[in-house]
This record gives C-alpha cells, sequence and structure tokens, in this order.
C-alpha cells in the first residue's frame, strides 16, 4: 500500500510505501527514514498511477501507528520548531546577516537541527552557529537553498489549480529553457511562464519531448506539399490538434487534418531548383572579368621583370 504523508503542517504531500493496510486520513504514523523513526500525518491514498508499475520503493516506509506518548511529542516537536524559527530570526538580526530563514527542522530524536535558509551572496554563519550549539546543544546544520528548493520546501498551488510540480512529485530539478515554451506554442513572456519563484515553469519539460516527437512527423513551416493536384506552403504547425496551417495557390489559409497531410507528397523539385538558382548566381563568371583578371595579372608579371633590369 502507498499513503500521501505530511510532515509538517503547511508542507508538501510526500508518497511513501506502507507495512499497514487501513490507515483513514488523519492518523498520526511512525515512518522509517534514512535518520530513524519520524512521525507524520496520513492524508490519503496514494494515486493509482503511482503504483499502476508494480511495487515501487519510496525513501520512506511506515512502520507502525503512532501511540499517545509519541503523538504528544510529535506535537512539541512542531512548538519547538517554531520557537527555534524565532530564536534564528532574532539571532540573524544579531549578527547582521543577509539571509532569509525558510524553514527550521528537528528530528523526532532530537539529534540534529537543520536551518534552511537563501541568500545571495556567500554568508558567513559561523558566529551564528556558535550561538545556535549554545542555544540548543545539539548538532546544527545551516543548509542554503535555492529560490526553487525554498519555493518546494513552502508548497503552494500553481496557476493551473494544482499543487506546485516541485513539491508534489518532482524529485530532481531539470534544467528548463525558453526553447522548451518556444516548442509548445507557448507565449514566450516570462511573467507568463514563470512560477512564484519567478524561474521558468517546472511542467514545461513534462511534455517537451512528446511534442518534439510529433513536429519531426508533420510537415516542417516553410515547406510545399502537394494534395491531390493542389500545392499547399505549409505555414504552421498545430500538434494538440494534429493539424496543419497551410497556405494553397490562391493564397487563402486552409487548416489540413492528419489524415489530409500525411497522404500528401512533399515538393522537392521546386525546393532544390530554386536552391540551385541561387547557387548559381552566387558564382557566375563572366568571360570578360576572366580576361580583365588575366590582364592585370600580366601587367603585375611584366612590372615586377621591369625592376629587376634596373
Amino acid at each position: 500500500m502507498f499513503f500521501r504523508v505530511q510532515q509538517r503542517p503547511e508542507s508538501p504531500w510526500t508518497t511513501v510505501s506502507s507495512r499497514l493496510s487501513e490507515l483513514p486520513a488523519g492518523t498520526v504514523v511512525m515512518m522509517q527514514t534514512d535518520h530513524g523513526l519520524e512521525p507524520a500525518t496520513v492524508m490519503k491514498l496514494a494515486p493509482i498511477s503511482f503504483c499502476e508499475h508494480g511495487p515501487i520503493k519510496t525513501e520512506m516506509e511506515i512502520v507502525a501507528i503512532a501511540g499517545e506518548d509519541e503523538i504528544h511529542d510529535y506535537r512539541n516537536l512542531l512548538l519547538s520548531e517554531e520557537k527555534a524559527c524565532a530564536v534564528c530570526l532574532r539571532l540573524v538580526q544579531k549578527h547582521h546577516l543577509v539571509m532569509k530563514l525558510v524553514r527550521v527542522e528537528k528530528f523526532y530524536g532530537g539529534g540534529k537541527m537543520i536551518f534552511y535558509f537563501t541568500a545571495e551572496n556567500r554568508v558567513d554563519f559561523r558566529g551564528l552557529v556558535k550561538d545556535l550549539v549554545q542555544e540548543y546543544r545539539t548538532r546544527i546544520e545551516m543548509r542554503q537553498v535555492g529560490v526553487r528548493h525554498e519555493t518546494r520546501m513552502l508548497g503552494g498551488v500553481g496557476i493551473c489549480g494544482r499543487e506546485f510540480c516541485c513539491s508534489g512529485h518532482l524529485k530532481n530539478f531539470s534544467s528548463v529553457s525558453i526553447k522548451m515554451a518556444k516548442e509548445q506554442d507557448l507565449p514566450l513572456n516570462p511573467n507568463k511562464i514563470s512560477g512564484v519563484c519567478n524561474r521558468l515553469f517546472c511542467c514545461l519539460t513534462h511534455e517537451y519531448n512528446s511534442y518534439k516527437k510529433e513536429r519531426r512527423k508533420m510537415p516542417r513551416p516553410g515547406r510545399r506539399i502537394l494534395l491531390g493536384r493542389e500545392q499547399f506552403l505549409v505555414r504552421r504547425q498545430n500538434v494538440l490538434c494534429g493539424s496543419v496551417l497551410a497556405e494553397n495557390s490562391s493564397g487563402e489559409e486552409v487548416s489540413l487534418s492528419r489524415e489530409q497531410w500525411e497522404e500528401a507528397v512533399p515538393v522537392k523539385g521546386k525546393a532544390e531548383s530554386r536552391d540551385g538558382d541561387t547557387k548559381r548566381q552566387g558564382h557566375t563568371h563572366t568571360p570578360g572579368g576572366e580576361k580583365q583578371k588575366r590582364g592585370k595579372q600580366g601587367a603585375r608579371e611584366t612590372g615586377a621583370e621591369g625592376k629587376k633590369k634596373k
């Protein structure tokens, strides 16, 4: 079984495997992680898409339902993280550090505390760490993250009405370029294709390869195709509809369906003859020009011989 759990309030949901089958929403459970047991709250069953390819491995696994003492410790853990965040903000102002604290994470066993922050430049937080160690008497780690990781931690809802891809299902951040938006016929205005992190949408990578694959099958813009006895000049491709917008011999724009452009034959003869004409025009040599060049070369040679005799 797989469930969607939440380790902290307002934090992104995580898909985990479970040894238990019946876990209603709101149940506090104990999960096995890479650093020991951690509590979390069950939100719902994982969608079928997470399990359709057979058993998958997750980073965390639910091992038991939390008892009363563990639930009490879990609530105290959340309160201690809020207090640690306030303490860290006060110490940041004390040391005059230019940084933004994103979140504080404290291990359930109390063996370590991680302070996530963002900063434009390098920050010397040695004095801050020293004060935090004296305050909590445990291991302190200052972890700098980027704006995309900050958005992933805070979570939220995108303009599509769904949970952010980075906080929902993405495990690694892939490089996103403006070329991907162009390939999918999206507006190239960065304000319209950027998320709350001021970076290009992560979802641009989801369908990029599919668009690229479909465009290769379709006639390219600028090519001429022959459908029946009429020629068309391809102007634009519509990947979603599977059609192309072409211009006929009368100058009218016509939408050709997939069945039509698949039956069409590409016109190669005219395109090649035009390229050949331009190439010939660029390399034409007149007989008079060759004679003038030979005459100039002869004059240079006679001039050079006269200088040697003198």
